[in-house]
């Protein structure tokens, strides 16, 4: 596999913003099998549309799952989850609970990432979880969650949903993402069968390759395009 390959497969393509339509939709699509990502990351209700669309192509079908602030009930999440699958999803992105992750009710979160990652692998889809890390940004509480994830066999840890965000002082909303710290934690406290995605401020093929060199197999992307196309000019096709 090329060099551009490999960055691309790390790819998941992000088509997430509230405001994208069907036509948004069948762009990025196009973006993504052009590019042959991993994976395009898509709304709900988008997914029957997505799978037609990417027919024919490598490029899997992610659904996103109490999107984005994972206030949801475990039961509408695990519905939501198995509506994606059904719909042909085949990698799912969870937002855990973040305040109960706050409070350290951990039995919850265990309760909360287990329930949907039974249903999800029975369901031939593996399952991606999110820790909101601009707000969950103790290390302790980073830590317990990969410990979790690890125990219910998750697939993979996610740092950000690249919505959470938070307000300053000015009144102004503002987030961070992934970080190189965060990330390293991360890979650190995961088992073996647990991998590590980058998601939120990723925007640059540089950052593509950080990411990578600290052990992430898949980073969630908007700037695709970009990204590429400066593989292709810096490592060829």
């Amino acid at each position: 596999m090329s060099k551009t390959l490999a960055l691309a497969k790390m790819i998941d393509h992000s088509i997430l913003h509230p405001t994208m339509t069907d036509e948004d939709l069948k762009r990025e699509c196009g973006v993504a099998k052009k590019y042959d990502v991993a994976s395009v990351c898509v709304k709900p209700y988008a997914v029957p549309m997505a799978v037609d669309l990417l027919k024919g192509s490598d490029v899997l079908v992610g659904c996103v799952i109490g999107f984005p602030s994972g206030n949801s009930a475990i039961d509408v999440k695990l519905f939501e989850a198995v509506k994606a699958c059904k719909d042909g999803a085949v990698e799912i992105d969870m937002v855990i609970n973040v305040g109960k992750a706050l409070q350290g009710d951990w039995e919850y979160i265990e309760k909360e990432i287990g329930t949907i990652a039974e249903v999800c692998h029975e369901l031939n889809a593996i399952v991606k979880v999110i820790f909101e890390t601009d707000y969950v940004t103790k290390e302790a509480d980073i830590v317990k969650l990969c410990e979790i994830c690890t125990k219910v066999g998750a697939d993979y840890v996610k740092t950000s949903s690249g919505f959470g965000f938070v307000k300053g002082d000015d009144g102004k909303y503002s987030y961070v993402g992934a970080t190189i710290p965060n990330l390293k934690l991360m890979k650190a406290s995961v088992g073996p069968n647990v991998k590590v995605k980058a998601a939120g401020g990723v925007r640059t093929l540089d950052g593509l390759i950080a990411v990578q060199q600290v052990g992430c197999s898949r980073c969630g992307a908007t700037a695709t395009i970009a990204m590429m196309e400066e593989a292709k000019e810096r490592f060829g096709e």
